[in-house]
């Protein structure tokens, strides 16, 4: 019963902390910065995708894509993606491309992960948000 009461209590915290970023003329800030997060990390994890592809890559290119998707990560706090960033840097580092390759996939699992947890969040956000007829 003890643990009921604290999640009841963290979920509140949580919610306080989402209405202190949000208010009534941006109610929707939160989603609309994961919601950039998304799209532009979408496309970074791309471009290092077909770079992994391509011969011509070059180890510091590489590594400036993975610096902008750390970035993106550390600015909204998706903390297990950065650390897989920063473990697939580390091995990138050392030209270990076969490593690189793991890093890349370990970071769209741990990106799509949280994508997949925090779309239905906001989508029922949404859908109770919406002012109900009477």
């Amino acid at each position: 019963m003890e643990s009921k009461h604290v999640n009841q209590q963290i979920a509140a915290m949580r919610q306080s902390f989402f209405d202190e970023l949000e208010d009534q003329n941006n109610p929707n800030f939160v989603e609309e910065v994961f919601t950039m997060y998304f799209r532009d990390s979408t496309t970074l994890l791309e471009t290092v995708e077909q770079a992994m592809k391509t011969i011509s890559i070059t180890l510091a290119k590489m590594d400036k894509i993975l610096h902008q998707l750390k970035g993106s990560s550390a600015s909204v706090g998706a903390n297990k993606v950065l650390n897989e960033i920063n473990k697939t840097r580390q091995v990138l580092e050392k030209g270990n491309l076969e490593g690189t390759k793991a890093g890349i996939w370990e970071m769209r699992k741990k990106y799509g992960s949280l994508k997949a947890k925090l779309e239905p969040y906001f989508q029922l956000k949404q859908a109770n948000s919406v002012p109900q007829e009477k």
